[in-house]
């Protein structure tokens, strides 16, 4: 007959030995290397620079104030590709929402990347037009 599993008991607050409960700072190269990858990350809307702010925004501050710029410009945008590629569906005038959904998505790839090779240089990027809805 095997013999049952039985989970290991642990002190409250225990910890593996080397670990620490904060993560690590971000080095520069880090920090600049995740701001540039949330503004590359407009090619697929806003989930990439979200992620990146809510995981990074404690670890490095160039990558917190690059990843907030880039999903208030990207957080809006990508509702509005969302709402024209269900309108698509619609029967006549489903072409013309499909071409807005298309411009959507080059505008933010385009300036994504602009964005991204100014954070790649360490320099901040501010998009001409952003709402600033994350502060």
């Amino acid at each position: 007959m095997p013999e049952r599993y039985s989970e290991p008991t642990e002190r409250p607050g225990a910890q593996f030995d080397g670990s620490s409960p904060a993560a690590e700072r971000l080095t520069p190269t880090q920090d600049r290397q995740w701001a540039t990858m949330a503004h590359f990350g407009a090619i697929l809307g806003c989930i990439p620079s979200a992620v990146i702010y809510y995981v990074y925004r404690e670890r490095g501050p160039f990558t917190a104030q690059e990843a907030r710029e880039a999903l208030n410009f990207t957080f809006p945008l990508t509702v509005v590709a969302l709402i024209c590629n269900l309108l698509t569906l619609i029967p006549v005038i489903g072409g013309f929402f499909a071409v807005i959904a298309v411009a959507v998505w080059v505008v933010l790839t385009v300036n994504g990347l602009v964005a991204g090779l100014e954070a790649n240089r360490g320099r901040p990027y501010r998009y001409r037009f952003n709402l600033r809805l994350f502060k």
